[in-house]
């Protein structure tokens, strides 16, 4: 237990010293820790985030022993801009470790790979599209891990659909802007923890996040959860739903370095759905972890660093400097809504035109009725002064 105990603290250290520009989803991709975003990171731009997540509580179950319980898990992230659209990301789980006897701590465990496709937005607009799609490859030697999502030791795979909306079209990063993500998550796990299991699980992902940047600070609201659409196998930890609540806040000291800090708050209590007296000694699971405990922690405090790895030019890059390169690169997107203004305008002009015509074309209408009824031309045009007098 000593040298658990020695691993986690150096675990917690080794993720506190790794440092990035803004923050990087924990399951890939730009965005928030749990909320990601439909912008994507610029071409040649290479993003490293890590991000430690600790929970610990004592308890005491009735005739046992009073113990204490944690969960560390530590993540990095590596992202790249592909291109103006794409994106990829390596989010490999470095560390985990759950003070259980049938657990050992896992270095390395599982890694996520995803690409997202995304900055999908008309010119001088305020909403962003874009779509992620990840896979999970199992290379830890445990899984179904209490107080994590389920998982086995299957590639599972999923796609989420991103919306983001930003009060500064031109500079969605430097103003408040709201992220809106739907996903799908397929365990392929048919068999992986139960003979008798049948199907493969299956669970919709959802987020709703606000970020609100100010000056070096940023601030930022997240809620996220999922819902199981088919259940995972009755001996299998975390078959039940849940939904978080996570404030966060980023500081930026300089521009290629920032600390992210995160308290997730969990927003419902789910009956423990796992079925214990089923369980046999090959899956993993039993009382321990759970006789005073939820599946899910009420609870986690997440904190990381992001670094900006590329382009090495932003580490000599001035303010200003910074700005001329913003302005040069939405150079196309300034020319786009100037040119759509020129159109609006003229658009408008001969709009105005048309209105004329349509006016004139009326009058003249009028005076041929007024011949046409007897009228003579200079009473015709005694009447047209006297309305247009009126």
């Amino acid at each position: 237990m000593e040298f658990r105990q020695v691993a986690s603290s150096l675990a917690v250290l080794f993720f506190t010293a790794v440092s990035a520009l803004g923050q990087v989803n924990l399951s890939g991709g730009t965005g928030l820790p749990n909320v990601q975003s439909a912008w994507g990171l610029q071409q040649g731009y290479l993003i490293v985030n890590s991000n430690s997540r600790v929970f610990g509580q004592s308890t005491s179950p009735a005739g046992r022993s009073p113990f204490t319980v944690w969960d560390v898990t530590g993540r990095l992230n590596v992202s790249y801009g592909l291109s103006e659209h794409f994106e990829i990301s390596a989010n490999p789980i470095v560390y985990q470790d759950v003070n259980k006897a049938s657990y050992s701590f896992s270095a390395p465990h599982d890694i996520f790979l995803s690409m997202k496709a995304g900055s999908f937005v008309s010119p001088g607009r305020s909403v962003a599209y874009g779509v992620s799609v990840a896979t999970r490859i199992p290379v830890g030697d445990t899984h179904n891990i209490p107080f994590e999502r389920y998982a086995t030791d299957r590639v599972g795979w999923g796609l989420t659909g991103l919306l983001s909306y930003s009060k500064d079209p031109l500079y969605h990063d430097q103003a408040t802007s709201l992220y809106v993500n739907i996903g799908y998550w397929n365990h392929n796990d048919a068999g992986a923890l139960s003979s008798t299991a049948s199907g493969m699980s299956q669970e919709l992902l959802y987020g709703l996040a606000v970020q609100m940047p100010k000056g070096k600070m940023s601030f930022s609201f997240e809620l996220h959860g999922n819902a199981f659409l088919h259940e995972p196998p009755a001996v299998a930890y975390s078959r039940e739903s849940y939904l978080y609540f996570t404030p966060g806040a980023s500081y930026r000291p300089i521009k290629w370095l920032s600390v992210n800090l995160g308290l997730d708050l969990r927003l419902i209590d789910s009956a423990d759905k796992t079925s214990y007296s089923s369980i046999n000694n090959n899956v993993g699971v039993d009382r321990t972890m759970s006789d005073s405990q939820p599946n899910y922690p009420g609870w986690r405090f997440n904190f990381g660093t992001t670094f900006n790895l590329l382009p090495t030019s932003s580490y000599r890059m001035s303010e200003r400097d910074v700005l001329m390169r913003r302005a040069d690169s939405r150079r196309e997107l300034f020319e786009e809504i100037v040119r759509e203004q020129r159109e609006t305008e003229s658009a408008e002009a001969e709009l105005e035109r048309i209105r004329a015509e349509r006016i004139r074309a009326e009058k003249e209408l009028e005076r041929l009725r007024r011949i046409l009824e007897g009228e003579t031309p200079q009473a015709n045009e005694e009447k047209e002064e006297k309305e247009e007098e009126k």
